[in-house]
């Protein structure tokens, strides 16, 4: 038998004074109502009412009971009221953050997708190249692209993304050949810096072994992503890009991809959400929206640079 069924008769029992007015007020017939007593009775290990052909009273044991019924009942009431209230017009805010390029280039778009189909709805996006704390600093979703450290977050993968080295034709036509890395030393660099050191330039070879271009010397060092892409497409040096920020120029041929059998392994892309923190259905449905419509993004960039 349900036990939330069971409860629900155990209260309309005392509310009606009797196992008869229970069956009348719930449509039940009476030995269905007394088989929901009985039940509750032999799950908890106590007894719940005194009964006679007179009186009907509560135990000790029942009243407590009763009391605990009543707030899960209501309790539940409440959560389907607010639920079924929430489904109908989703309202509320809610918090994401996402890498700066990619989030202006494919999570914004998504996003202004969604919050036109969802009215009662509003969100802040912030667009940062750094690991946001999502409980700490009161995130609902995150867009991030890395290897996950084990942590509280579920995670749902997007696909995965690629570091390739570009220039523009006419920089390689006045330049040094490049057919491996070793080959960068000769050239001029441009360098993406987003606080803190510079990250050595990885690479893989055909058998596996990694390679790394320690400390390039750069000739342009910048903060800011679209800068470097500008500086590399007009011809100004060398540029290390994730592929969906080189994808654009690439398409126009400003940007040639360079040493593509060396570059390392593709890097995942996931969409997390706090794990402790049950999702409402606002979120619910922003992740539905979301999930499917950034997997077929990066399942396209990444198509086009397997060609």
């Amino acid at each position: 038998m349900d036990r939330l069924d069971a409860m629900a008769i155990f209260a309309s029992v005392i509310e009606e004074g009797s196992f008869a007015g229970a069956a009348r007020r719930l449509r039940r017939s009476p030995p269905s109502v007394t088989r929901a007593i009985a039940f509750l009775e032999q799950h908890v290990g106590a007894t719940l009412l005194h009964r006679s052909t007179r009186a009907m009273r509560l135990t000790q044991a029942g009243e407590r009971y009763l009391a605990a019924c009543r707030n899960v009942l209501a309790e539940l009431a409440s959560a389907e009221r607010s639920v079924g209230s929430e489904q109908a017009e989703l309202r509320g805010q809610i918090a994401v953050t996402s890498p700066a390029t990619f989030g202006r280039l494919h999570v914004r778009p998504v996003i202004d997708g969604f919050l036109d189909a969802h009215r009662g709805v509003s969100l802040r996006l912030l667009l940062l190249d750094r690991v946001v704390n999502l409980v700490e600093e009161g995130f609902d979703i995150a867009i991030r692209i890395g290897h996950l450290p084990d942590s509280s977050l579920s995670s749902i993968k997007l696909g995965e993304v690629r570091r390739v080295l570009c220039a523009n034709p006419d920089y390689l036509e006045r330049h040094p050949p490049i057919s491996r890395p070793a080959d960068l030393a000769q050239h001029a660099l441009i360098v993406i810096s987003q606080g803190g050191a510079d990250q050595p330039w990885r690479f893989a070879d055909a058998a596996g072994a990694r390679h790394k271009l320690l400390r390039p010397s750069p000739r342009l060092n910048v903060n800011e992503v679209a800068a470097a892409v500008a500086s590399a497409a007009e011809g100004h040096g060398i540029v290390r890009l994730m592929s969906y920020q080189a994808e654009s120029e690439m398409k126009v041929g400003r940007l040639v991809r360079l040493l593509p059998e060396f570059e390392p392994a593709p890097i995942p892309v996931h969409l997390l959400a706090p794990a402790e923190r049950p999702p409402t259905a606002r979120i619910r449905a922003l992740i539905e929206h979301a999930v499917p419509a950034l997997r077929t993004t990066l399942t396209k960039i990444e198509a086009s640079f397997r060609k």
